[in-house]
C-alpha cells in the first residue's frame, strides 16, 4: 500500500478549521480505497505562532517541508498582524522557495448551488495565474518615510523566462480539454513593458499549439465578458496580481468563495505542491462551526489529481457533487448545515 506524506499548515482563522475537515475526507477516502493511505503531520505555523516566536517559518522549516509529497495549507492572516506581514511571513517563502509558478483555479457551478447570474451555468473556467513573480515579486521600496516627499515603489519585474512557461502551462492544459481555448488577459494598453512582454511571449508559444484557439482581452474588459458572457471563456493566463482579483470574482460568481481550491503547482516536481481553499482566514466566522469545507474538500481533489490517485479524485468529486445536489449547504451559500455536517455527509457518501 502507497502512503503519502502529506504537510498540513491549518494556519490562521477558518484554516485551522476546513483542514481538519479536509484530513477526516481524505483518511475514510483512503480506508475505501485500500491502495493508499495518508501520513499527515501538522505544522503549528501560523500568526499566533508568529507573535509568539517573531516568524511564521523557522529555520529549516522549509528543509523540513521539501520531504513531503504535498503541502495541505489553510490559510495565513490575522487582525493581530499586518497582512503584508503574514502574507510575506508564510504562503509566499513557500510558493516562491518551492516554485510553484502555476496556481490553477478551476470555477464552475456545482449541482445545487446557484450562481448570481442567470447564466452562472455556462461557467466553466480555470484560471491559471503565474504565481512567483509579476506584482508580487516584492521589488521596491520606501524612502523619506513620515515626511512630505515620501516615495514608495512596487516594481513588477516579469522574466522572459517565467512568462514563457506559464504560458506553456496554460497552453498544455488548454489543449487537454475540450474546447481548446485559452484567454489571455493583461492591461498592455497601459503598462507597455511588462505586459507588452506577455503578450509578445504567449503568441510565439501559441505558434507550438495550432489546435488552441487564442484571443486577448484587457483585464478590464474580461471582468464584463465574465459577468454578462461567461460561455465565451475557458482557460484564463494572467499575471499574479490579475488572475488574483479573477479568481476571486469567478468563486463569487460560482456561488461562494467558500466552494472555490487551488492548486500552487511546481509541474516539475522538484519540490513538493501547495494546496488551498481560495477563501482565506475568515476571522468574522471563525469558531462559529459554519465554515463552508467544500473549497477544501475539492482542493483535496486536485491534490489527489498531482498524486496520480484520478480515480479517487473522481470519486471524491462526485462524493462533493452529490452533497451540493442535495441542498446541504453551509450559511455562505443560503444553508443552515455547519461544518461538521457537510463532512459527515461527504463522508457517507464515500462509505457508499
Amino acid at each position: 500500500m502507497k502512503q503519502y506524506k502529506i504537510a498540513a499548515i491549518p494556519g490562521d482563522g477558518i484554516g485551522k478549521e476546513v483542514i481538519a475537515e479536509g484530513v477526516k475526507v481524505l483518511n475514510a477516502l483512503a480506508r475505501q480505497s485500500k491502495r493508499f493511505k495518508f501520513s499527515f503531520k501538522q505544522f503549528p505555523w501560523s500568526s499566533d505562532y508568529y507573535l509568539k516566536h517573531g516568524h511564521y517559518i523557522p529555520a529549516g522549516g522549509l528543509e523540513e517541508l521539501k520531504k513531503f509529497d504535498a503541502i495541505f495549507f489553510g490559510a495565513v492572516g490575522s487582525p493581530k498582524v499586518p497582512d503584508h506581514i503574514s502574507l510575506w511571513g508564510l504562503r509566499l517563502p513557500i510558493c516562491q522557495g518551492f516554485d510553484q509558478y502555476a496556481n490553477v483555479r478551476p470555477a464552475r457551478v456545482l449541482p445545487g448551488v446557484q450562481s448570481p447570474l442567470k447564466n452562472g451555468k455556462d461557467i466553466d473556467w480555470v484560471i491559471i495565474r503565474e504565481n512567483t513573480e509579476g506584482e508580487y515579486s516584492g521589488s521596491g521600496g520606501r524612502v523619506h518615510q513620515g515626511l512630505p516627499a515620501e516615495i514608495a515603489t512596487e516594481t513588477s519585474v516579469f522574466t522572459r523566462s517565467g512568462v514563457e512557461r506559464i504560458h506553456r502551462f496554460a497552453f498544455e492544459l488548454a489543449a487537454k480539454r475540450p474546447r481548446k481555448h485559452l484567454t489571455l488577459v493583461t492591461k498592455s494598453n497601459a503598462q507597455r513593458h511588462g505586459m507588452v512582454l506577455w503578450d509578445e511571449i504567449f503568441y510565439e508559444v501559441a505558434r507550438d499549439y495550432p489546435r488552441v484557439k487564442t484571443q486577448r482581452i484587457l483585464v478590464d474588459a474580461v471582468t464584463t465578458v465574465m459577468t454578462l458572457k461567461p460561455h465565451a471563456l475557458d482557460v484564463i493566463v494572467a499575471t499574479n496580481l490579475h488572475a488574483d482579483i479573477l479568481s476571486d470574482l469567478a468563486a463569487a460568481l460560482s456561488g461562494s468563495l467558500g466552494i472555490a481550491p487551488t492548486a500552487n503547482l511546481n509541474p516539475e516536481r522538484t519540490f513538493p505542491s501547495m494546496f488551498e481553499p481560495i477563501h482565506g482566514s475568515a476571522f468574522d466566522i471563525t469558531g462559529k462551526g459554519i465554515a463552508n469545507p467544500i473549497a477544501t474538500f475539492w482542493t483535496a481533489v486536485m491534490m489527489l489529481e498531482h498524486l496520480g490517485e484520478a480515480r479517487s479524485a473522481a470519486q471524491l468529486m462526485r462524493a462533493i457533487e452529490a452533497v451540493t445536489a442535495k441542498g446541504i449547504f453551509t450559511p455562505d451559500l443560503g444553508g443552515t448545515a455547519r461544518t461538521a455536517a457537510v463532512t459527515r455527509a461527504v463522508c457517507d457518501f464515500l462509505r457508499q
